[in-house]
């Protein structure tokens, strides 16, 4: 059996194809032809660009977790995520290996592959929810209409077959955080002020402050994971990505400037809390 990839180039506007069986599939390519699908991702993007709006950015820093058990389509699916500003992508390309990843970081969206060496995605799905109910996409070679059937009444949100097109990928990603995420855009309410991440602005004492896209970052990191202690290397790493290292100070001085604009006393902070030797956390 032939296992076939063909991209052409790291570009989200370039379709990546993974075609089991690549002789069985006379059909004529997806990247041969524009379908209607095809225009219907670009209306939702705004004909090309992604889609953009005012909670576009929180979504984004939902964690993704990827289970794929052929080695370069995992890298190319992570690539595609962290490429379109996913910033905290995990990967596992076994059964066994998705158990210790998704336990370890508790993602908040699953896209599963159905065929691993150790097991099945469709019997993987419940494990992983009876750790965290999250929203899960099957992407997938198997097109047979009774596997389709079998993943959604298993409890999955969606299922998407092989090939794929990248950029419909993301945008049916982020449609389905949308829907299960909505609260989002609400404002959060702090012990001295209260966060608008869609505006990114701290209101405090009937004004509106705004947030660098730093500041807006950190906290919202620190948002998802309220009331957890945050590592100064998981902060660095969700705000400054694969760069990460020598930024210290620089996160320190951004916690700072955040605790300025949100507690009543910088000094004795009650919402973003230092834990020594460990982190930050955020109280709400």
């Amino acid at each position: 059996m032939q296992k076939y990839l063909r991209y052409f180039n790291s570009s989200l506007n370039s379709p990546y194809f993974y075609l089991k069986n690549f002789k069985q599939l006379p059909r004529i390519p997806k990247f041969a032809r524009k379908s209607e699908n095809d225009n219907a991702t670009e209306n939702a993007t705004g004909g090309g660009s992604w889609i953009m709006d005012s909670n576009l950015d929180l979504l984004k820093m939902r964690k993704v977790f990827i289970v794929e058990d052929e080695p370069v389509l995992r890298d190319t699916l992570s690539g595609i995520f962290r490429d379109s500003g996913f910033k905290s992508v995990f990967v596992a390309g076994s059964v066994a290996e998705a158990l210790r990843v998704y336990g370890e970081n508790l993602p908040d969206i699953a896209l599963l592959d159905v065929n691993l060496p150790d097991g099945d995605g469709f019997s993987l799905m419940p494990q992983l929810k009876s750790i965290k109910d999250v929203p899960v996409i099957f992407l997938t070679a198997r097109d047979d209409p009774d596997d389709i059937v079998a993943g959604f009444e298993g409890g999955g949100d969606d299922y998407i077959t092989k090939p794929f097109i990248p950029k419909e990928l993301v945008a049916r990603t982020i449609a389905l955080l949308r829907r299960c995420y909505r609260e989002d855009g609400r404002i959060v309410q702090l012990d001295g002020a209260a966060v608008d991440f869609s505006r990114a602005e701290v209101l405090k004492g009937g004004e509106r402050i705004p947030l660098t896209g730093k500041e807006h970052d950190i906290l919202l990191m620190l948002y998802n994971n309220a009331g957890r202690v945050i590592s100064l290397d998981r902060l660095c790493e969700a705000v400054w990505g694969d760069n990460r290292y020598g930024y210290e100070n620089s996160l320190m001085a951004h916690i700072r400037h955040i605790r300025e604009k949100i507690e009543n006393d910088p000094s004795h902070p009650v919402s973003l809390i230092t834990v020594k030797g460990l982190g930050y956390k955020l109280k709400i």
